[in-house]
């Protein structure tokens, strides 16, 4: 591996996660950020198996509601609850603000509303509720994909969509993203959801494109663009709707995933 590929995958884990791996993001060249997210879908299916393997080490113990619980709290715990807070503060601007302006000045608030912590509360009573739904192997598999295809999905919009502001976070790591690089991390996360998922995974990844893209037009007609609350509010949303796939796929699909 390259040594910009050694260095952004570095910076890749120390963005996305709290557990120190050398050199973060502060102190990241521009080259290593450009590189970076095309370890995304890879960091996150790394989140994603930490999550499925809480669920399934609490599973027999205290029941799949206690134990989904327990997974969804150590994924908030190993991110910082990043994304989460990316959500809430999109849910406060889009829900409360009347003009662009003052969209834009409650994105920068870190204090969060009542549509901020109402979008909080739903999200996680569905991801705890649909993650319950499954036994080990099922529970495993869709935390997997979940986390990796919703952060292979934020890389594509921080490639493709338009940005609100010249400053940030997303728009440092954007800044110099390729093409190449940002479908690569897509298809890493598509690669990743095959492995552990098998064909099933083509329902997941359409639901990852159309929350991605739902969140695209959104941002877009609220303030112009995308910025780091809306990637991280979309990877809420696109890591939700894998898991509720998951839970249709535990009522419909029988023996899922393949290799159990």
């Amino acid at each position: 591996m390259s040594t910009h590929g050694v260095a952004g995958l570095r910076a890749a884990w120390t963005f996305l996660t709290r557990v120190p791996l050398g050199a973060g993001p502060p102190d990241a060249g521009a080259d290593t950020m450009a590189f970076a997210p095309a370890w995304f879908a890879v960091i996150g299916a790394c989140i994603g198996a930490i999550v499925g393997g809480v669920y399934c080490a609490s599973y027999e113990l205290v029941g799949p509601s206690v134990g989904a619980a327990l997974a969804v709290t150590a994924g908030a715990l190993l991110t910082g609850a990043f994304h989460q807070d990316g959500l809430a503060d999109v849910s406060d601007a889009f829900g409360g603000g009347w003009t662009v302006d003052q969209r834009l000045e409650i994105l920068k608030d870190s204090r969060h509303g009542t549509y901020g912590v109402m979008s909080l509360v739903c999200v996680i009573a569905v991801q705890i509720s649909a993650l319950a739904q499954h036994d080990r192997p099922q529970g495993f598999a869709i935390a997997v994909t979940a986390h990796a295809g919703a952060r292979g999905g934020a890389v594509v919009l921080m490639r493709f969509a338009p940005h609100a502001r010249d400053a940030g976070l997303g728009v440092d790591y954007a800044r110099g993203l390729a093409t190449a690089t940002a479908l690569a991390s897509a298809l890493s996360a598509v690669v990743i959801g095959a492995l552990v998922l098998g064909a099933l995974v083509s329902v997941t990844t359409a639901a990852v494109a159309v929350m991605i893209a739902l969140m695209a037009l959104l941002a877009w007609r609220k303030v112009g663009g995308i910025t780091g609350d809306v990637l991280g509010a979309a990877e809420q949303l696109a890591e939700t709707a894998v898991l509720v796939c998951g839970a249709a796929f535990a009522r419909h699909v029988d023996a899922w995933p393949w290799w159990r």
